[in-house]
């Protein structure tokens, strides 16, 4: 058995915000056998809290306006910014911060999955940019309108202080050394 269709470009949009944003090593692993009560695990690394915070917003707005305004069923992580979980039901993202990802290392658990072909681009992209010409956070992408990307941000902000319980088996975080950029 293997993720449905519409998991699949579901994921690759999602997977399309975070590479515009510069996130890395991105990849997809069909779990369907294994766990069955999700298709996909996105797992995508963030060099900084801020990224990752940046990258798990661009996910959700992309989803709400390209993917029939889907919304996450729960998100997790969003104050310490370290690894962002945001459950979509079908699949399941996970934001991490380089060393969060070094240390949970969750692309183990799932290393004998399948991995989902996310098309994306390599080098350049198919309008011709470059990845230095990419967006950063705050840009706005062609075709999306100012009003529907300040509705996502006005939608996101009231649902993070309303996280709920994720209904996905996840590994338990324990806290971790954590260095910040100044050296503290």
């Amino acid at each position: 058995m293997t993720a449905p269709n519409s998991s699949i470009a579901s994921v690759r949009i999602a997977a399309a915000a975070a590479d515009r944003l510069k996130a890395t090593d991105i990849v997809a692993y069909d779990v369907t056998v294994p766990i069955a009560i999700t298709d996909v695990m996105v797992v995508v690394t963030a060099s900084n809290e801020r990224q990752v915070l940046a990258v798990a917003k661009e996910i959700e707005k992309d989803l709400y306006i390209k993917d029939g305004q889907r919304e996450p069923r729960a998100r997790e992580g969003l104050d310490e910014a370290q690894w962002v979980l945001l459950d979509f039901g079908d699949f399941v993202v996970h934001v991490m911060y380089e060393q969060a990802r070094e240390f949970y290392a969750l692309d183990r658990l799932w290393r004998d999955c399948p991995t989902v072909d996310l098309q994306l681009p390599q080098g350049e992209s198919a309008s011709g940019e470059s990845a230095s010409d990419r967006l950063i956070p705050g840009e706005s992408t062609q075709g999306e309108s100012t009003r529907d990307a300040e509705h996502i941000v006005e939608h996101i902000e009231p649902v993070r202080r309303q996280d709920t319980a994720v209904a996905v088996a996840t590994p338990t975080m324990t806290t971790m050394p954590v260095t910040t950029e100044s050296g503290e």
